[in-house]
């Protein structure tokens, strides 16, 4: 055939008949797609890999265990061949040919009538690219673009109204390479957001010059914006017909009152997205090389908020069943109490020698930790000038990343 450029088309496979010859690598990564194309599939081939053969097995497809039979693409719309028998390859290909049916090959593309681009798929666009016999820059393109939509970095406005609600978004522990991808695109896509002062602050000067940015920061013992009044912009805004992103820091339902938005934003008939983000109790302490969990030191870990002290009236937590666990026990808002925390900890039976650990600004570039026991903790966050926010986290784990050096 003459070289000349693919015409690109989207191929429209629900319930049509598409089959499949040849059970290997080729076929187990275009499976996927096709399948979820909807389309009837039969797979013609002796052998399959496990992974085929549990498609078969799961009925997502049919199986003939045998190789290629002049007369199998009769009624097909699509074929892909992709045997490891030449001359099976180049018969189904010319009844291809003959039959007028679309047909890629997987061993020789210039024999093809069809070629297979590389797609990606990010919130309901198909990215494909072609790039003629240079499938590698095909995927380099095609992982450029998704990544960029996927991410926020490449905005396409979007010409159809969108709907207005609230996306719930945790933003993760601090550095703006750790929020979700889809926190991300949401962000560029929002008109408004309202943002905690512990979210990734980063990503606000990212934000295109119509969106509003309100500070709902709630600074320790200084000024704050009464929750009532966050639920009451978050509620308003989307009823001007904005799309809102309310940006947390860690993850919206881990001490973030989440829920607490999410009720009210339903009471008031506004449509929310949850959007998990990465808990800086288990981030912060990783990013310090402290594993929360490890093979013979700790089978469990405990988050606790230590945000009133122990003795307060208002506390939730049994301190005494905290002390009798062997696990990990993580501390989040617990600066200012670690040594209330830490002497109940130890009037409870736990041993005064535990190894604990303080990382401040975990994984931004002022990360800083800090080490010490229970019985010391409260000299050293008071002698070392630790300030909030910080991650504590108390036992035997915490010495096993400096065994390491």
């Amino acid at each position: 055939m003459p070289e000349t450029a693919a015409y690109p088309v989207g191929l429209r496979l629900a319930g049509r008949r598409v089959v499949v010859l040849g059970g290997g690598t080729v076929a187990q990564r275009r499976l996927p797609a096709l399948l979820a194309a909807g389309a009837d599939i039969e797979l013609i081939a002796p052998s399959a890999t496990p992974s085929v053969e549990a498609m078969a097995e799961a009925g997502e497809l049919r199986w003939r265990s045998r190789g290629y039979r002049d007369g199998d693409l009769e009624g097909a719309w699509y074929v892909l061949i992709a045997t490891s028998d030449a001359a099976a390859n180049a018969a189904a290909s010319a009844e291809a040919e003959a039959r007028r049916i679309w047909c890629v090959r997987s061993d020789d593309a210039e024999a093809a009538t069809a070629w297979t681009p590389a797609t990606g798929r990010s919130e309901g666009v198909t990215v494909a690219v072609l790039t003629g016999r240079d499938p590698r820059r095909s995927a380099a393109v095609r992982d450029a673009v998704v990544e960029g939509l996927r991410d926020g970095t490449l905005v396409a406005p979007q010409h159809r109204a969108r709907a207005a609600g609230v996306a719930l978004v945790g933003g993760g522990p601090g550095d703006p390479d750790l929020i979700t991808v889809r926190g991300r695109r949401l962000l560029a896509e929002a008109d408004v957001v309202i943002a905690d002062r512990l979210g990734p602050r980063d990503l606000l000067d990212e934000l295109p010059p119509h969106v509003e940015v309100i500070d709902a920061a709630k600074i320790p013992y200084g000024r704050f914006m009464a929750q009532e009044a966050i639920h009451h912009a978050l509620i308003e805004y989307a009823k001007a017909g904005k799309s809102v992103v309310r940006l947390k820091g860690g993850d919206p339902f881990v001490f973030g009152r989440g829920m607490e938005e999410a009720i009210a934003l339903t009471e008031a008939g506004i449509p929310v997205t949850v959007v998990p983000g990465i808990s800086s109790s288990i981030s912060v302490p990783g990013a310090a090389g402290i594993p929360v969990t490890h093979r013979g030191v700790a089978h469990e870990f405990t988050v606790v908020s230590g945000h009133v002290a122990p003795d307060d009236e208002r506390s939730l937590v049994d301190w005494g069943a905290l002390a009798a666990l062997r696990g990990t026990l993580v501390l989040l808002m617990a600066v200012e109490r670690v040594g209330a925390i830490a002497d109940a900890l130890m009037a409870h039976g736990r041993a005064a020698d535990t190894p604990v650990a303080v990382v401040q600004e975990g994984t931004m570039a002022t990360q800083r930790r800090v080490d010490a026991t229970l019985a010391t903790v409260a000299d050293t966050v008071r002698a070392e000038g630790v300030r909030p926010p910080a991650v504590i986290v108390i036992g035997d784990v915490v010495a096993v990343g400096s065994a390491r050096g």
